[in-house]
């Protein structure tokens, strides 16, 4: 709080200025900078002659909740000191702004935002909280569902992606934010004053005043508000005419003569996924086993169902092929574009060093799926040397993949990618597939809505280490219901309201209800 000059009369009793000061609320998450933008706020309100007070609440890690900082502004008046406020208080709040989409929609349920005063500014764009992100399935929540709360519970609301329009400017999200602020004319302060903040501060001047201005024009320009879904879009790379390459031509090539054009642009994708994986020969066996599904799809009459078994199954045959493992792993984290990635996310100058510090914890099953699969398949059969392989790599362990030694380590483990068909892992990774595929064969003929089914469901077995564990199992125990499901008519159906229950919850509580339902059936 600013100082306050005392009364002329010293022996006259004191009091406080009990004008109602303009409460702001903003609600960021860490990295988002919400202690600058408010500490941009304070600063703008005593440079124009407004005594100001910010505190703050911090979040909890690992984005289950925002800091909220509470900023509450008053005028001069009289040399009185002014009642300021620590906290926000629901219903008395003028200004709540938001650095996530989410966050906007629980600055509504703390009852921050109420219709008869507060002007509500938040970013579009998501950040996914940690209770969307543990769902084995699809936990994103409904952003339209805050938009349209938005648009009652707030006297005004306005809302575009600041995130993407600061990252256009090389800024951060809180420059933009105070462009929103300034372009919603929510205080009773010029342009100026705005740019004269950030122009006081140390560096990242010239990036923050761009992407301030362009928050502000697009706030006063009062556009529509921008189309939002729950579902993003699918985008598919047309296929090309060629791929530069003889190897990726003849793959190319491939899927414009064997396949529907329906068709290309998923088998494409999985094409593109694959030799990125391991290499050209290793697609060519995806649209060998894409081929054979081809055929059956064909006999089942899938021509009048639009592909639907092969299309189903080029998304999903691909994901399976190419599984997560170490090898995978460890090439990801080695890749240039990665390392270039982080800096550009950080922000770094190009004279900055970045290092990145990964927590790995691999498991006895990592370790010996990477071995050739013989001396894998041995090792595997006696659980007494798994489990002296488990004490000594089963350990947390957080390793610098920009640092020389870790870095060596990882891209040796990465080039073993030559070896990958003759490791174990594969060996298992390509019985699971076979026995999948086999299944989808047998019942596309007689049911052609449950063999898609069958192919949707192993969307179930994802990730490696303790997820694809879980996964896998999962998977073993809705397929175990084929036998009462494959010769009803809604099979199907109850198929796919399994692999639903499957993805509700991480240790299959939901499923197990399922699955009693069903022998009941």
């Amino acid at each position: 709080m600013l100082d306050v000059t005392a009364q002329p009369n010293a022996t006259a009793p004191s009091r406080l200025n009990t004008d109602k000061p303009i409460a702001i609320a903003v609600l960021a998450m860490g990295g988002q900078g919400g202690g600058v933008l408010s500490d941009w706020i304070v600063a703008l309100a005593e440079s124009c002659g407004w005594c100001a007070q910010s505190t703050s609440v911090p979040g909890v890690a690992q984005r289950t909740g925002a800091t909220i900082y509470y900023i509450e502004m008053l005028p001069a008046k009289d040399g009185l000191a002014p009642v300021l406020s620590l906290m926000p208080s629901p219903g008395d709040v003028d200004i709540v702004m938001a650095a996530e989409l989410m966050e906007a929609g629980r600055s509504m349920l703390r009852g921050l935002v109420t219709p008869e005063k507060t002007v509500l500014i938040a970013s579009t764009h998501r950040a996914f909280a940690v209770a969307e992100k543990e769902k084995p399935g699809d936990g994103i929540s409904d952003p339209l569902a805050v938009t349209e709360a938005g648009g009652v519970a707030a006297k005004r609301i306005l809302s575009f992606d600041m995130e993407a329009l600061a990252a256009k400017h090389g800024s951060v999200i809180s420059a933009a934010m105070f462009g929103a602020l300034a372009g919603a004319e929510a205080l009773p302060f010029p342009r100026e004053a705005f740019e004269q903040v950030i122009g006081a501060g140390g560096r990242g001047i010239e990036p923050s005043l761009k992407a301030f201005a362009a928050a502000f024009e697009r706030a006063q320009a009062k556009a529509a508000p921008e189309p939002l879904s729950r579902v993003q879009a699918k985008r598919f790379d047309p296929l090309p005419e060629s791929a530069g390459h003889p190897a990726l031509d003849a793959l190319v090539g491939r899927i414009r003569e064997e396949f529907p054009e329906a068709l290309h642009p998923m088998l494409f994708a999985g094409v593109k996924r694959l030799v990125d994986f391991q290499d050209p020969a290793y697609a060519g066996e995806y649209l060998d086993r894409l081929s054979q599904i081809l055929g059956v799809d064909e006999k089942a009459g899938g021509a009048a169902r639009d592909y639907a078994l092969t299309d189903e199954a080029a998304k999903h045959v691909a994901v399976a092929m190419a599984y997560d493992d170490v090898i995978g792993v460890a090439d990801l984290k080695t890749r240039a574009k990665r390392f270039q990635r982080v800096r550009d996310e950080v922000l770094a100058a190009p004279d900055q060093l970045v290092y990145t510090t990964e927590y790995m914890h691999p498991r006895a099953e990592e370790i010996v799926g990477l071995l050739p699969a013989g001396i894998g398949g041995w090792i595997e059969r006696r659980p007494k040397i798994v489990a002296v392989i488990d004490r000594v790599f089963n350990k947390g362990r957080r390793v610098q993949t920009g640092a020389v030694r870790w870095f060596v380590a990882l891209y040796f483990v990465s080039a073993l990618r030559r070896f990958r068909r003759g490791t174990l892992r594969h060996r298992h990774e390509r019985a699971h597939l076979e026995a999948w595929l086999a299944l989808t064969r047998r019942h596309a003929g007689a049911n052609y809505a449950l063999a898609v089914q069958i192919v949707a469901a192993r969307r179930l077995v994802k990730g490696y280490s303790d997820t694809h564990a879980r996964g896998l199992s999962k998977y073993d125990r809705v397929v175990s219901a084929l036998p009462k499901l494959s010769g009803r008519d809604d099979g199907a159906d109850w198929l796919r309201r399994l692999v639903q229950a499957a993805l509700l919850d991480e240790d299959g509580a939901a499923l197990d209800g399922m699955l009693k339902t069903v022998e009941t059936l």
